[in-house]
């Protein structure tokens, strides 16, 4: 069914069988200790975490999985208000450069494609300036990282509403032109399924020559009168027109598509949906399955199942 010498299938953030753990904490636990032991804290989580990244990159390797995205508390509450810190306070802050380093390498060699998907409390449509400048020091973060380990992607919602959506975009174009060049050169937006939908970004990414993510879950949740084939032909123009290579999201309805809650992702993938439109084309497509890597290995033996069986 799908040409997958072209899609690179995606794992999101962490695993669910594979023995590779990464490291949190909160901000309430730290707060219980001096600053130059929460430092030290922090130190070995964010040492660990940097290391256990190492380690699912080797596994996506060598299970053919070409893309992972990076959990966004990969240096936990990095940015928070009583807790932030700075990669050079950490005691281990050169072992940790050097483990970025070997990152990048990897990354580059074996052509893996890196993102990151901050949270939906990131918005940089909302009316309250408290909002956006919260939001710009989390993407900054985001981009920092971004740059120690050669990601290309930063992932963004456009927000919500707010009773006006073409002012909400409005603003979103302004946010977005005061972004700092790392940081705007790797944001894409992304269409949700409660407010905005590809009709309703194409426009903006369209004029702002930012990628949109097209996440056909979503589209199928909230359409918008444009057909799959039409989204995915605009969606993977723009992204050659900036010479980068088209990247979707794909999940599955876990109580089916006829079902009051057809938002909630599955387990698995069913393999009927995935769109024919996105056979042959050269492409990332992350899988949004709460069975995370059992997914995709999965999905990828399902379609070349297909494949074989297709005259």
């Amino acid at each position: 069914m799908a040409d997958q010498g072209k899609i690179r299938f995606g794992l999101c953030c962490i695993f669910h069988k594979k023995p590779i753990k990464f490291r949190h904490t909160t901000a309430k636990s730290l707060m219980a200790h001096s600053r130059t032991t929460q430092i030290s804290l922090l130190s070995e989580i964010c040492r660990h975490n940097v290391q256990s990244l190492r380690k699912a990159l080797n596994y996506v390797v060598t299970h053919r999985i070409g893309a992972f995205r990076i959990l966004s508390p990969l240096f936990p509450l990095f940015t928070h208000p009583s807790i932030h810190y700075q990669l050079d306070e950490l005691p281990d802050a050169e072992l940790i450069r050097k483990e970025f380093a070997a990152i990048r390498a990897f990354r580059q060699t074996h052509d893996i494609r890196l993102s990151f998907h901050p949270d939906q409390f990131n918005v940089l449509s909302s009316p309250r300036r408290e909002v956006i400048n919260n939001t710009s020091r989390e993407l900054a973060y985001h981009g920092l990282l971004a740059e120690l380990v050669d990601a290309e992607v930063i992932n963004l919602h456009a927000g919500g509403v707010y009773d006006d959506k073409d002012a909400a975009l409005h603003r979103l174009r302004g946010t977005l032109k005061m972004l700092p060049d790392f940081v705007k050169s790797r944001i894409t937006l992304e269409n949700d399924d409660i407010s905005y939908t590809p009709k309703d970004l194409l426009p903006l990414c369209e004029a702002e020559k930012i990628p949109m993510v097209y996440d056909i879950h979503h589209h199928r949740c909230l359409p918008d009168g444009f057909s799959e084939e039409e989204a995915t032909e605009r969606v993977v123009s723009l992204w050659h027109s900036l010479d980068r290579e088209p990247y979707f999201h794909i999940s599955s309805p876990k109580h089916g598509w006829n079902s009051k809650t057809p938002r909630v992702h599955a387990d698995y993938i069913d393999p009927a949906d995935f769109p024919p439109c996105w056979q042959g084309l050269t492409a990332t497509v992350d899988v949004e399955a709460k069975a995370k890597e059992l997914a995709i290995l999965k999905l990828q033996n399902d379609l070349r199942e297909i494949d074989q069986c297709t005259p």
